[in-house]
């Protein structure tokens, strides 16, 4: 096989995880440990992230006219790019995490929903709460007013039922 054709199959795989995916995060992972790094891919594995460290210039030909463009101007120094195809902080929430703890583990930058994120943005987007928890905050705030509403009601037939007994 030529080295073009090799490069191409490259730049499919990276474009196929592109189509699927919701978020595109990319980290500079240089200087964790191989205890570091294996404990973060398992974590990412097992929330169903794709981490994976790809040439610059293959992710260049890939991004090009996709949602994913943006990242173009960030793509300098080793890349790490984690995908993300459910929820779209997943990725970006495990990194955060991860890079708490690991100082060499730095953002670069991202792309969530179409929107391109430096750094400090995807920080931001680290520390929102993924889909399922919002849901339980929002019906959890539905309710409370359903249930104070309940008591207040078993309260009054409580005490009009002690007035009729009497």
């Amino acid at each position: 096989m030529a080295k073009i054709e090799q490069k191409q199959v490259v730049v499919n795989e990276i474009k196929e995880k592109l189509e699927k995916a919701a978020s595109v995060v990319m980290v500079d992972a240089r200087g964790l440990t191989v205890e570091q790094d294996t404990a973060l891919r398992k974590q990412l594995r097992e929330a169903g992230v794709d981490y994976k460290v790809y040439k610059n210039t293959m992710v260049h030909f890939a991004i090009q006219g996709t949602q994913f463009e943006g990242l173009d101007e960030y793509l300098a120094g080793p890349s790490t790019f984690a995908f993300s195809y459910e929820d779209a902080t997943t990725a970006a929430s495990i990194l955060n995490k991860v890079a708490k703890d690991v100082k060499e583990l730095e953002f670069k930058a991202g792309v969530v929903e179409g929107i391109v994120y430096d750094a400090a943005g995807m920080k931001l987007i680290a520390d929102i709460p993924s889909r399922e928890v919002l849901l339980s905050k929002l019906l959890g705030s539905f309710k409370s007013p359903m249930s104070s509403f309940a008591r207040v009601i078993d309260q009054i037939a409580k005490k009009d039922g002690e007035a009729a007994a009497e």
